[in-house]
């Protein structure tokens, strides 16, 4: 403690969902000797994985990359579902045993530097015992993800007062929710709505899957049969490397190819569900995106479940455009009108950066939005803190290793050279700028006024490559030109 009020921390880590818990495993692995906390504006670690309740929750990636690189993922399922995510997250809790590094209910609003005493003030407020919160550190991770854990984003669509039946956005879903026997709709064609309609179909009367357009889908299986033999045949540590190697690869691949040779990777992907369809499915209608693959994310469809329940009848997909709500309907552009017990809304997240914190530098606050970001994980003229962002085109989680080991890196430097703080700037006033998220969805483009940018070179500029982050963040030299030091 330096005072009585305010608690000093070496590290503070700002929430515990995936990657505040990595975050506090590689000080733990890391930086030994340092003290750190997690601060968790919620009553539970897990962050998405535990807020998110609805039918069929799963990770759109596979586990043998979503899962972190220090703690093999030795379940048999590839594509996991929530409940076993959580289930990683709170025995990887255990095994480093951080669950006394975290206090709940502790939700933060701001951070503000010091450049005399070279530290951050972290204040928000304890919602459990009602009172402000205040901690001094002298270094400070951000892992708050990257929406509103409050609120989803719903459209104003128009005459939903009208509507009598039943209207709710997933992040809002409780297990009041009643669907069994229901004809519902589920507006939307993101990963949510692909998560979710196999699952209501299972129970529901019927589904409609209503969208304003297509997305891109493919199917992977729930189980890769190959890598389960492998962990039947050798130690885990072993079998777990080749696993996450084997995806890593193919997400660079694909996602390259996307990129270079867009009209045949389109094609490919119809070519794949055509397959899975019936004979009179119309797929230039409901699968043939406007867009190029990987302008927005690729839907990961698991076993053939979406395409089973279309071809079993259980769920239709309807391409319109919605003109209104009625008593217990909704009314489309073309005239259609869908019979809707249960409605919904699957129509994406309101991105937060930081979770909304206000920061501040000696008292003043900082526009983040005017800001560039360096190697995907600090902000230029913000010191001694990182933002611990994952991948878009891949694995969240590959992201989030690369990040903490490197700040790491540089909190044992600055022990070494006896330094106090390091901050990134840019010297060259002429750096080109563009949108930090690569992807044209929606959710994006409401977020773009405040979201930082990111260069058009490096280290300004973010790879979406793991190989490159790998060697840039894990085996270049710290002192880079960019990065100075005190």
């Amino acid at each position: 403690m330096k005072n009585s009020k305010n608690q000093f921390i070496d590290v503070i880590i700002i929430g515990a969902g995936i990657s505040g818990i990595g975050a506090a495993c590689h000080m733990r692995r890391n930086c030994p000797n340092k003290s750190f906390l997690i601060l968790e504006g919620r009553a539970n670690l897990g962050g998405t994985w535990d807020l998110f309740k609805y039918p069929g929750v799963r990770s759109d990636s596979d586990m043998y990359t979503f899962a972190y690189k220090f703690k093999p993922w030795t379940n048999k399922d590839t594509i996991s579902d929530g409940k076993n995510i959580l289930k990683y997250l709170n025995e990887t809790t255990l095994e480093f045993d951080l669950e006394k590094k975290i206090k709940y209910n502790h939700w933060i609003n701001e951070i503000n530097w010091s450049s005399t005493k070279n530290e951050w003030k972290v204040s928000g407020f304890d919602n459990h015992n009602k009172k402000p919160i205040h901690f001094q550190c002298k270094f400070l991770m951000s892992c708050t993800g990257y929406y509103d854990y409050s609120n989803g984003y719903t459209p104003n669509f128009n005459g939903l007062k009208n509507y009598k039946g039943n209207f709710i956005h997933p992040q809002k879903w409780n297990d009041d929710v009643d669907y069994s026997n229901k004809n519902v709709v589920v507006i939307g064609s993101g990963a949510t709505a692909i998560t979710l309609i196999p699952s209501l179909s299972k129970k529901a009367n019927h589904v409609t899957m209503l969208q304003r357009s297509p997305t891109y889908l493919m199917n992977l299986p729930k189980k890769d049969k190959f890598l389960n033999f492998l962990f039947r045949l050798i130690p885990s540590k072993f079998a777990h490397f080749i696993s996450r190697w084997k995806y890593i690869i193919r997400q660079i691949y694909f996602y390259k190819i996307s990129k270079l040779r867009p009209k045949e990777v389109k094609s490919f992907i119809k070519k794949e569900i055509k397959q899975f369809l019936p004979k009179n499915f119309d797929i230039e209608t409901h699968f043939n995106p406007k867009y190029n693959p990987w302008d927005e994310r690729i839907c990961v469809v698991v076993d053939n479940d979406l395409f089973n329940s279309i071809s079993e009848e259980k769920c239709t997909v309807v391409t319109d455009q919605i003109k209104c709500f009625k008593e217990n309907s909704i009314l489309l552009e073309s005239g259609k009108e869908l019979k809707a017990d249960l409605v919904i809304s699957a129509t994406g997240l309101n991105l937060k950066f930081m979770g909304g914190i206000k920061i501040k530098i000696d008292n003043k606050t900082i526009d983040t939005s005017k800001l560039v970001s360096y190697k995907g994980m600090m902000l230029q003229n913000i010191p001694n803190a990182t933002i611990v962002f994952g991948y878009t085109n891949a694995s969240w989680t590959l992201k989030i290793d690369l990040v903490c080991e490197y700040f790491c890196r540089i909190i044992n430097y600055m022990d070494k050279h006896k330094l106090n703080s390091f901050v990134t700037e840019i010297n060259d006033k002429n750096v080109e700028t563009e949108p930090s998220i690569e992807l044209n969805s929606g959710y994006v483009k409401r977020a773009s006024k405040i979201l930082p940018k990111q260069g058009k070179k490096y280290p300004w500029k973010l790879n979406q490559n793991y190989i490159k982050d790998m060697i840039s963040l894990k085996f270049k030299k710290i002192e880079d030109g960019y990065i100075n030091f005190k």
